[in-house]
């Protein structure tokens, strides 16, 4: 019997330098390829070349998300030095007036309450239906397959059109006037695509599984989308609800091309009665040449952005709690 081996005898691995683009073979002939003379001229300039394309495209994004804060900042500081001072619990609870120290914005921000608490009354129901429907029973048709394309398309459409479509059917058609029942079902349609898209997109991340044990257990299908595809679906349901709303909600040009009003004096009393919201306020004070309506805009920006901000933390706070409770 030989001698036995030791660690320092072992011609395998051998010790190679920090920084060596080269491993040699083993002895009997097995291991990695060495990489010598033009094959490693050309990975090693390979490599590199990728190296700077990934450090011009790191650059390149994070210049592009430097510029896009940068510019969001720059006006959310511009419209708190102009309209801070002017934001107190007068102006939120006074009517707009001729005169920009005692104009406020109550019926725009009561109106816009109004207009959004209808048009989530049309939208969801409408949205979520439809979205069930085109996924859980609706055959893979030429006809679906039509209306999903279509659907897509209408998500994209500038909200003018919606806004000319309510002049024509419900201002003129259904004769429902400037009225905020008229304002709420404009921006019913304005919504529907996107909750309809978002629905489908939450009920297709419940797992196949799922439906398949409910129906193993014997349920219907209406029970099964009922007691187990919806629960699940919910968080996002409720997520693009809300996002889709808070879009909604900072829409001015359907509300100025169906007609409503940019000064009233007075609360919505009823379905047929005239209103505004925040933004054609805001555009109203805008378009003004006194100085102080000036003040009174950025004001209502930051009222606006308000609303935004607790919808949009509403909706993460549902998400949130409604995630936690399926997953205990």
């Amino acid at each position: 019997m030989g001698e036995p081996r030791t660690t320092a005898s072992r011609p395998w691995p051998p010790k190679i330098p920090f920084g060596s683009a080269t491993i040699p073979p083993r002895p009997d002939g097995w291991g990695f390829p060495v990489v010598r003379g033009e094959a490693a001229t050309k990975r090693q300039g390979f490599v590199r070349s990728q190296w700077r394309r990934e450090q011009a495209f790191r650059f390149i994004a994070v210049a592009a998300l430097v510029i896009a804060l940068g510019t969001l900042a720059a006006l959310l500081i511009d419209a708190l030095i102009d309209g801070m001072a002017r934001l107190n619990w007068q102006f939120l609870t006074s009517f707009p007036s001729r005169k920009p120290e005692q104009a406020g914005i109550l019926a725009a921000l009561v109106g816009t309450v109004y207009v959004m608490l209808l048009t989530a009354a049309v939208a969801l129901p409408l949205g979520v239906g439809a979205a069930i429907y085109l996924e859980e029973y609706a055959k893979k048709r030429w006809f679906s397959r039509l209306i999903e394309v279509n659907i897509a398309n209408l998500a994209g459409v500038p909200s003018i059109i919606y806004g000319l479509l309510g002049l024509e059917l419900f201002v003129r058609a259904m004769g429902l006037g400037r009225s905020l029942l008229a304002g709420a079902l404009t921006m019913a349609l304005l919504v529907l695509p996107i909750l309809i898209i978002s629905t489908r997109e939450a009920l297709r991340t419940v797992p196949p599984s799922i439906r398949e044990a409910s129906y193993a257990l014997g349920a219907s299908r209406w029970q099964t989308i009922w007691h187990q595809v919806l629960p699940l679906a919910l968080p996002g349901i409720l997520t693009g609800s809300i996002l889709a709303l808070s879009r909604a909600i900072g829409e001015a040009a359907p509300m100025i091309t169906i007609g409503a009003l940019t000064y009233i004096a007075f609360l919505p009393d009823s379905l047929r009665a005239p209103f505004t919201i925040l933004p054609i306020q805001i555009f109203n004070w805008v378009s003004r040449p006194q100085k102080g309506f000036f003040t009174n805009a950025a004001a209502g920006i930051l009222v606006l952005l308000a609303v935004l901000l607790l919808m949009n933390s509403l909706a993460v706070y549902l998400r949130q709690r409604y995630q936690k409770r399926l997953y205990l």
